[in-house]
């Protein structure tokens, strides 16, 4: 028998007791870097169902750990600088840092990080990492460019089809 270490329970502070986690992060004064700040503070959440959590999570890194734990699916939106066509959207599903493009800009250090330490506790949720495509950051800046502008409406309807498949699965 396998002791557990740290014992595990989730914690209602960080999950208003819903089981989906959206965050958006990036760095909102960083031009489209700040796309998944953008993503989060434009969405109308009464096109989502009810009983999820929406966080804006800035450039927080280690401070997201506890709502990301405590969540059983997360949907993270945010930048990549990948090579490909400004405003293309990718879907991964992430479980380890390998499993990040390699050009995720310099906040995403913390979140590579983050899953391998959710991994190593035990404590990783399903992860949907949504990138946007930048071909730049412009330091402050607090605008998109059109094409990474148009990129927020479609990835929204992304993860809202995703949700809906949540519940069909």
């Amino acid at each position: 028998m396998q002791e557990e270490i740290i014992a595990k329970k989730t914690d209602e502070f960080h999950t208003d007791g819903n089981e989906i986690l959206v965050l958006g992060i990036g760095n909102y004064l960083m031009g489209d870097e700040g796309v998944g700040v953008h993503f989060i503070n434009r969405i109308d959440k009464t096109q989502f169902p009810e009983n999820i959590t929406f966080i804006d999570g800035g450039t927080g890194g280690f401070t997201l750990i506890p709502y990301i734990e405590n969540h059983k699916k997360v949907i993270i939106v945010d930048a990549t600088m990948d090579g490909k066509p400004e405003g293309t959207i990718t879907l991964l599903k992430p479980r380890f840092t390998q499993d990040f493009p390699p050009s995720l800009s310099g906040h995403n250090f913390g979140l590579k990080d983050m899953v391998d330490i959710l991994s190593m506790l035990n404590a990783m949720p399903e992860i949907y990492l949504y990138t946007i495509t930048i071909l730049k950051m412009e330091p402050m800046s607090l605008n998109l460019s059109p094409k990474v502008d148009e990129a927020i409406q479609k990835v929204t309807a992304k993860i809202i089809s995703q949700i809906e498949n949540f519940k069909n699965t």
